[in-house]
């Protein structure tokens, strides 16, 4: 814990919400785009510790809420293809597609695991040689060195009954896209240190310089969030549009060019839907065609009729910012985390799961 407690000491909190206070006199409304700020923010509080007159709203910033219907119902119908096994983070699991889940289908029998990295289902497809293991790519610009990574490994082995179904997410274009959609009356962004320390900072800086709104990368601990809502603020007040790191002690401006080599080397950008954006141009990422053989949506027939959602979700909106979850009439309703409506309701990083759990008294 060295090293972590000092991020967590309750006083250091408490001093930085003062500070924040004593210098925010103008109104300003920041939104975080990740996941874990979000539940940073719940879990720890934070959202009490700041003075009126700083806002903080959710951006689409978890990976498992982003990805579309039609996805899932690419997944759900590999699910139910014989002799094959179906391999994805628990969160997917759960997330509803639009007629049926992952956990619907693996009630019913379909082989359907769990693993807690890439490797693993290259693993499991090396244990399991008579069945075609499709480990499901999701997330963003993090996770997707260690797929390619699996696909490198996969192929270095010749473990030829492992693919990969790619709906992995890429953040710049997304951010470009809530940019040039309604006005969500935003002073400035919190930005992912996950990402950042992969990808660097220079897609900052047209929001910034072009936008004039202010970025700041910061950590995941309840002193980091605080110091890089602080940042946010003093550039506000200073009148100042620029990016800034308080994550020094993981990003670097650069980021890191031997993960991006890796991930370039296996993925291409190609167009992709998000769930609340729509379709995106040049958002995702898709296997290069000399790496076809690992590629499952060239394996296996993945097409799916048009999706749908349940009628009342809002979790599109939620994903935009245009709406908090106590808006959407199923939160704490119907929509529950044991009976989820919406992603943003089964993702750990989900910001309806995090009101659930910390905020509906909020």
């Amino acid at each position: 814990m060295k090293h972590v407690n000092e991020y967590r000491d309750p006083e250091v909190a408490r001093e930085l919400a003062a500070r924040i206070a004593d210098q925010s006199r103008t109104p300003a409304r920041f939104m975080e785009l990740c996941g874990t700020h979000t539940m940073a923010l719940a879990r720890h509080g934070l959202h009490q510790m700041l003075p009126g007159t700083v806002e903080m709203i959710s951006g689409p910033g978890c990976p498992v809420c982003v990805t579309a219907t039609e996805e899932i119902d690419r997944a759900v119908k590999l699910a139910r293809s014989e002799g094959v096994t179906v391999a994805t983070f628990g969160d997917l699991v759960r997330v509803p597609g639009s007629a049926s889940s992952l956990a619907v289908e693996r009630a019913g029998g379909a082989s359907v695991a769990v693993v807690y990295s890439p490797l693993d289902a290259v693993e499991l497809a090396k244990k399991e040689p008579e069945q075609q293991v499709v480990f499901l790519g999701i997330g963003f610009e993090t996770t997707a060195p260690t797929v390619a990574a699996a696909l490198m490994t996969a192929g270095s082995q010749s473990v030829e009954n492992f693919s990969v179904l790619s709906m992995h997410k890429l953040l710049p274009p997304a951010l470009a896209a809530l940019l040039d959609g309604p006005d969500l009356g935003l002073d400035g962004f919190l930005c992912p240190g996950h990402v950042t320390t992969v990808i660097g900072t220079s897609c900052y800086e047209p929001v910034a310089s072009q936008h004039g709104f202010p970025c700041v990368v910061t950590g995941f601990e309840p002193a980091d969030v605080l110091a890089g809502i602080l940042m946010l603020v003093q550039q506000v007040e200073q009148g100042r549009s620029q990016v800034e790191i308080q994550y020094t002690r993981a990003v670097r401006p650069e980021g890191n060019p031997q993960a991006v080599a890796l991930m370039e080397r296996y993925f291409k950008p190609c167009d992709a839907p998000w769930r609340g954006l729509g379709p995106i141009p040049l958002s995702g990422l898709a296997i290069r065609e000399e790496f076809a053989h690992l590629d499952a949506s060239r394996r296996f027939d993945t097409e799916v009729p048009p999706a749908t959602d349940h009628p009342g979700c809002k979790c599109g909106d939620v994903l935009r910012g245009l709406m908090r979850p106590p808006e959407c009439s199923l939160f704490d309703t119907v929509c529950t985390p044991t009976a989820p409506l919406g992603p943003c309701m089964v993702s750990a990083e989900g910001t309806c799961a995090a009101w659930y759990k910390y905020r509906r008294e909020a």
